[in-house]
């Protein structure tokens, strides 16, 4: 009887092999396909600023017009206090009756999606959730319009996505190339809108998913500056490009503050959020007794409504009165808290730097002088990165608002600190709470797989019972008893008289042949020929992926000439994660330093 030699086939379960990324010609249609959504979604962006704009309007001057303008120069006096909470009430409608998801920041919807839905969004979601947004914040709500944007192209990448024949993970990239390009066109920041998608939204490293998204906002960058012009968005003069010791020690204080800001921020919202749940109301009415708070507090301070941009860009300048800056810190925060945890609909990312920027001015007062509107500048970096967890962004999206590309080295300090605050006070971020609250759990690590590392070779058993094709059944037979047979071997590999492999035999398999008893057959009639099998050169991640792909968690190990050198399972695989984990967890002091008047005993003192 002969056999077919079998050696490792790798391309037969969809796997590759000591490769530095994975990647396809595939990628090639998806990023024509996000250069595509980077177009359409710098149109979305200019018909949301629009469409804020046209509702600023209509509730506070009543006149039908585009042109920006700002709820604080409103004269309505106290009737003014109305608005927000007819705004609410109509989003309140609309969350009810149109989609529910129309309710939040928008970028935890994303990651909703992405994570849950299989990047599939309702066709419906993108006309509501941007005509939400633009009556919230024309209405007075104290939020951005990136949140809301993000969504918005989030969801006609995916339904572009949807009408193509695309996996779950390709539809990912789309939704999230969608997403990158509405931000990038808004603020003029493709680079950290790119940043964004990889630090919060795509979970993952990967040209394939890399490449269309940074296309798209690179796309939509330039689309910007024919819809709506260049940025910087908020322009500044150069500070700096050294600080010195004094400035750099202020840098310190300003990301220790601005992280402890952004976990007072982060509860508050969700405080609210929790107060809000205890009403014996349903959630429909929620938003307008936000909008009731957003109007009182723009009666007491008029620049806490809307986006807020003018009053962001006067912070970088460096010139409002401290009345301005202690307003918002208190009432634009509170209002904004409130709001958010009622589930109305509106962005976090102008809230934050208008804080943080208002949190520099303060800071102001007491540092060193290092320019005009430079410590709003570095406080807002930190005020980002700490709150949304995503420091690269945070520093990257500092200098693209402003162009002063100076300001890098205290943006990485302040920054930095900001987020070693906020990781080490709080589990989640104000972005990834509302996901954990909806019960899913979601990590923002990314770290190359320890299986990725570790080869087949250093993990497999080479004290493995084998049986030649020409084995005798009852002399097989003799392998089923515990003390005969290596422990927890439940597959026998089968070889020819070449030494290659001809198959496998379970042990299941045997028992039922010795059940039998048919006397003078070999085992090599019985055996199952072309066995899914392992190389000793292979990463453990390659290992995994067939298993999962063929069903099978037992596999006979091969060199590259094809000879059997092992088994390995998958309780092999577990033990090399259990060796991964003791590597991070076991501490051991590896150099010792040997003092010219210590004792040997103090010496061998652990």
């Amino acid at each position: 009887m002969s056999h077919r030699r079998v050696v490792p086939s790798i391309s037969e379960y969809g796997t590759e092999i000591q490769a530095d990324f994975t990647v396809t010609p595939r990628v090639l249609l998806l990023s024509l396909l996000a250069v595509g959504i980077g177009i359409v979604s710098s149109f979305l962006a200019l018909g949301l600023l629009r469409l804020i704009a046209l509702f600023t309007n209509v509730f506070y001057f009543q006149r039908w017009s585009m042109a920006a303008s700002s709820p604080a120069q409103n004269t309505l006096g106290a009737m003014a206090v109305i608005v927000p909470v007819i705004g609410a009430l109509i989003i309140g409608l609309m969350a009810r009756y149109g989609s529910e998801r129309i309710r939040g920041h928008g970028i935890p919807e994303a990651l909703e999606s992405i994570l849950i839905h299989g990047s599939r969004v309702q066709p419906r979601l993108a006309v509501l959730k941007p005509l939400s947004a633009a009556i919230s914040i024309g209405s007075g709500g104290p939020f951005g319009a990136e949140g809301p944007i993000i969504m918005t192209g989030g969801a006609f990448g995916s339904m572009i996505a949807q009408l193509f024949h695309l996996s779950s993970v390709e539809r990912k990239t789309l939704l999230v190339a969608g997403a990158a390009a509405g931000m990038s066109a808004t603020f003029a920041a493709p680079l950290s809108a790119a940043l964004l998608a990889v630090e919060l939204l795509l979970f993952e490293w990967k040209p394939r998913s890399m490449i269309p998204v940074a296309l798209a906002s690179a796309t939509a960058g330039a689309a910007r500056r024919y819809l709506m012009g260049l940025g910087p968005l908020f322009p500044v003069a150069a500070h700096p490009v050294f600080i010195g010791p004094q400035g750099l020690a202020g840098c310190v204080l300003a990301g220790v503050l601005a992280g402890l800001l952004s976990a007072v921020l982060t509860w508050a919202v969700y405080a609210s959020e929790d107060l809000f749940q205890k009403l014996p109301i349903h959630w429909m009415w929620w938003p307008a007794i936000g909008g009731l708070v957003i109007g009182l507090g723009g009666l007491v301070f008029p620049q806490a409504l809307g986006v807020g941009y003018d009053t962001i860009g006067a912070l970088i300048q460096g010139d409002v009165p401290r009345t301005m800056i202690a307003g918002i810190l208190v009432v634009k925060s509170i209002i904004w808290a409130v709001a958010l945890g009622s589930g109305t609909s509106g962005g976090v990312l102008a809230p934050l730097l208008m804080m943080g920027g208002a949190l520099g001015g303060l800071e102001s007062m007491f540092l060193p002088f290092e320019g005009a509107g430079f410590w709003p500048l570095v406080s807002m970096g930190a005020i980002l990165g700490g709150t949304m967890r995503s420091p690269f962004t945070g520093i990257v999206f500092a200098m693209e608002l402003t162009h002063d590309f100076n300001a890098l080295l205290p943006l990485l300090v302040a920054t930095a600190l900001s987020y070693t605050v906020s990781v080490l006070l709080l589990k989640r971020s104000i972005l990834t709470e509302k996901v954990i609250r909806r019960g899913f759990h979601l990590s923002r690590e990314y770290s190359v797989d320890p299986l990725e590392i570790l080869f087949v070779r250093e993990v497999m058993r080479t004290h493995v019972a084998a049986f030649a094709s020409s084995t005798a059944v009852e002399e097989a037979a003799a392998h089923l008893r515990p003390d005969h047979s290596p422990r927890g071997q439940h597959l026998y590999p089968v070889l020819d008289e070449d030494k290659s492999l001809a198959g496998v035999i379970t042990r299941k398999d045997l028992r039922k042949l010795v059940a039998e008893k048919p006397r003078g057959h070999r085992i090599g009639t019985f055996v199952r020929g072309e066995p899914v099998v392992a190389s000793a050169d292979e990463p453990l991640r390659v290992v995994v992926n067939r298993m999962a792909s063929s069903g099978f968690t037992r596999m006979p190990v091969l060199d590259p000439d094809g000879r059997l050198v092992g088994m390995v399972s998958l309780q092999d695989l577990l033990s090399a994660r259990a060796r991964n984990l003791s590597e991070e967890r076991d501490r051991e002091r590896v150099i010792r330093i040997r003092l010219p008047f210590s004792s040997p005993t103090a010496e061998k003192r652990p």
